[in-house]
């Protein structure tokens, strides 16, 4: 009688503890996906006001010429001709610290190349070129750029002020932004990213309809690969 009761205990706990683990596993599992919903929705949060700015941003910048979209004042360009300072700089970079002085820019040159001199065909001869010197400013508001050709004693500088949307385009492509605004924008690419893992890993831990889901993603992936190989 004894050995029965004995073999019949070990038996429902046997049959019993599977129960057990499972409820705990499914426990476990529910306070992740709780945890990631949560942390889903904050990252959702940081990144909706910059997310706005991109989406609009961007869709100008892809449909604005197609669409003829104006939006705003047009860009504002202004052409000046300075004096080469005495003594004159000796390389481009020297050029583009003066001209930072002289125009009081709030940003070191973005570039500053030189074009060594060289023969060109004018008609029937060969003329020598002499060099030249291209000096660029680049901010989200405005690009100002200086030509000089070596020897002369004129710069020539156009400035375009960007105007209010196309200040935004700039910001949007951080042309000219300082490591403040690239590392925010960075930021809100790190949480699209997340945005996205733990989008999906949610949807397959609360929807049971796994396959028209894995369905949507393999459509979106094979479109988006043909669209971008016949854009090339």
């Amino acid at each position: 009688m004894n050995n029965q009761l004995t073999e019949t205990n070990e038996a429902r706990a046997s049959a019993t503890e599977p129960r057990s683990q499972r409820g705990k596993s499914a426990g476990r599992r529910g306070i992740f996906l709780k945890w990631l919903r949560r942390i889903h929705g904050w990252i959702g949060l940081w990144g909706a006001v910059l997310g706005l700015l991109f989406g609009v941003t961007g869709f100008l910048q892809n449909h604005r010429a197609t669409m003829k979209i104006r939006v705003g004042d047009a860009p504002v360009v202004s052409k000046i001709h300075l004096q080469v300072p005495d003594p004159a700089p000796q390389s481009p970079r020297e050029m583009a610290n003066w001209l930072r002085s002289e125009l009081k820019l709030d940003r070191p040159a973005e570039r500053a190349n030189r074009e060594p001199a060289h023969a060109v065909t004018w008609g029937d001869r060969s003329v020598m070129q002499p060099e030249r010197w291209q000096i660029r400013f680049i901010a989200p508001s405005y690009l100002l750029s200086a030509e000089y050709w070596k020897g002369g004693n004129t710069i020539d500088v156009e400035r375009r002020d960007q105007g209010i949307i196309n200040t935004l385009e700039g910001l949007h492509r951080a042309e000219g932004a300082r490591a403040g605004w690239i590392l925010l924008a960075d930021s809100m690419a790190g949480s699209l990213v997340l945005l996205s893992l733990t989008g999906v890993v949610l949807w397959t831990g609360l929807n049971r309809r796994r396959t028209s889901g894995a369905a949507i993603f393999l459509i979106a992936l094979g479109a988006g690969i043909v669209l971008a190989l016949q854009s090339l």
